[in-house]
């Protein structure tokens, strides 16, 4: 474990150097352990893949004091139980071009029929590691190896938000329009960002993620209740 100061009120957690379940596990952990204490002086925990980034107010929590109470509560999150992981249904439509955009070209590098690319990636069983780069969007891993594929070559200036993607070993779901470089297989009709919501941000980190695919006529039926706030996301 190693501290890194991030500027004069933060300080970057590092748990690991690599992209695990163990780590990333131990990184919630932490962050589940400082909000169930809630000490003084800590203003916000930001997790990431092997880091948990916490800002703080130096008047009221010094520096080397912060470091002493991160590293006993490191420990104590090496055994912390975490709350059950909530389990959350992404409806998601890979049948239609306009929305699967590289569908047929990412089976087409993978050397797969497209049919069993959607097979593979609606079975997978996904865990979002964290929430970044935009509002909402969540990095997942689960996908099986057989479809890991490199990000494209040129990333893309816009992806309509809710696109589902791939990249490398990670899949994530566009929470707004926004660049991107993923291969997008299809396209959910839920909001993952919704800034009039109670609660803007669908997912979380830990959450388990699974994939229903759903035709274009769900599609637009399920865009229709989420347009009209009549729609809640499935989450067990």
């Amino acid at each position: 474990m190693k501290f890194q100061p991030a500027g004069d009120l933060a300080v970057s957690v590092e748990l690991g150097d690599a992209i695990s379940v163990e780590i990333n596990t131990r990184v919630r952990a932490l962050e589940f352990l400082i909000q169930q204490k809630a000490p003084a002086g800590i203003v916000e925990t930001v997790p990431t893949f092997r880091s948990l980034l916490v800002y703080y107010e130096p008047t009221v929590l010094p520096y080397d004091a912060l470091c002493a109470m991160l590293a006993e509560l490191a420990a104590q999150a090496e055994h912390a139980a975490l709350p059950p992981a909530r389990v959350v249904e992404i409806p998601c439509c890979y049948d239609d071009p306009e929305l699967g955009i590289d569908l047929a070209a990412a089976a087409d590098r993978l050397g797969l029929a497209a049919e069993e690319l959607v097979r593979l990636h609606a079975a997978s069983d996904f865990l979002v590691y964290f929430i970044g780069f935009t509002p909402g969007l969540p990095y997942m891993y689960g996908m099986p190896e057989r479809i890991h594929l490199p990000r494209l070559e040129t990333p893309r200036t816009r992806v309509p938000a809710g696109s589902v993607g791939i990249g490398g070993a990670q899949c994530c779901i566009y929470s707004v329009e926004s660049p991107g470089g993923y291969w997008l297989l299809g396209r959910t009709p839920l909001r993952l960002y919704d800034p009039g919501a109670d609660d803007p941000i669908l997912l979380r980190p830990g959450d388990r993620v699974r994939m229903r695919r759903i035709d274009r006529r769900e599609f637009d039926e399920i865009g229709a209740a989420v347009e009209a706030r009549r729609f809640r996301p499935v989450i067990a």
